[in-house]
């Protein structure tokens, strides 16, 4: 014994779900082709300002590689930058930590810093700031 109502429901159904399906499928690659792609680079250019003598120091610290500002230790995890095709972005994420003599170690930043956004995500140091200025390759 079949129900007309629901056979009635399958037969409806069915288009239904295939339109949607072949919607969905015809969104996912231009839901791709927004997304801003990063490419890795091995070396992060710093820029650090030292709020006591007002001097500014430019650096570079490779990626897994600690590199010291004042008493700051800093370790870029990953340092991604946009293709010159697309508009300009460079992304580091970063560890920072604090090493005062006789005193343990302690964390003052952990998290991603903007090349385009410097203050959006900064170190919040009262001797020290540290901002992203590019990514670059190895020399």
């Amino acid at each position: 014994m079949s129900n007309p109502l629901l056979s009635s429901l399958r037969r409806h159904s069915l288009p239904a779900l295939l339109v949607m399906a072949g919607l969905s499928l015809m969104s996912a690659p231009a839901a791709a082709q927004d997304r801003p792609t990063f490419t890795p680079y091995p070396v992060a250019v710093l820029q650090g300002l030292d709020k006591i003598t007002a001097r500014i120091s430019t650096f570079e610290a490779p990626v897994e590689q600690p590199v010291v500002f004042g008493s700051l230790e800093i370790m870029v995890r990953t340092c991604q930058k946009r293709p010159p095709e697309e508009p300009p972005e460079s992304a580091a994420f970063l560890e920072i930590t604090e090493q005062k003599p006789g005193e343990a170690a302690s964390r003052m930043f952990t998290g991603w810093m903007f090349a385009s956004s410097p203050a959006l995500n900064g170190l919040q140091h009262p001797v020290y700031d540290v901002w992203l200025l590019d990514c670059k390759r190895a020399e």
